[in-house]
């Protein structure tokens, strides 16, 4: 086992991250259900409210960037981007990937994490897996709402994107 940067021995045995991003305040009981076996949770920014990230602090602990609609008090405690290590794999998160480093695999990422487009995307270019897991909040022109998951192993990494089936009743801003 190694010491992880979540502050707890992680084995090299597999680990669920959840990931979601651009909540904008919406927290939707769906997104909560598809992280439930989450490990730890990854938010890539546009929170809207902290209060997102307490629901998602009741299901694992969380690490969160903010947004370029992350403003207020609450928000300037939140990194423009942050490195999460999970056994030995690091995964670099940020909001808008226009801000990612010039060449994330000569700096050991095994895999980039971003929001901001709202569009879900897994894509693996290099060595480095790069997954927007879409938008979790207010539907935006027609894309799907969805979140993700990272599966993390001793070799490697996966990712699925997990597409949320809403009823009319089930969004609800956070208080």
């Amino acid at each position: 086992m190694t010491r992880g940067k979540l502050g707890k021995h992680v084995s090299a045995s597999p680990h669920l991250v959840g990931l979601i991003s651009d909540t904008h305040g919406l927290i939707r009981p769906e997104a909560l259900d598809a992280l439930r076996d989450s490990e730890i949770i990854i938010h890539c920014g546009d929170i809207g409210d902290p209060a997102v990230l307490d629901a998602l602090r009741r299901i694992a602990p969380v690490r969160a960037v903010r947004g370029n609609n992350d403003r207020g008090a609450w928000a300037r405690s939140l990194l423009a981007h942050d490195v999460v290590e999970i056994g030995s794999h690091r995964i670099y998160v940020v909001h808008d990937l226009s801000e990612l480093p010039r060449d994330p695999e000569s700096a050991g990422f095994t895999a980039i994490v971003s929001g901001h487009s709202h569009k879900p995307a897994i894509e693996k270019r290099g060595k480095v897996l790069f997954i927007n897991p879409g938008s979790a909040g207010p539907r935006r022109f027609k894309l799907p709402t969805t979140v993700a998951t990272l599966t993390t192993r001793s070799n490697d990494c996966a990712a699925r994107i997990i597409q949320l089936r809403l009823s009319n009743q089930t969004a609800r801003a956070v208080p």
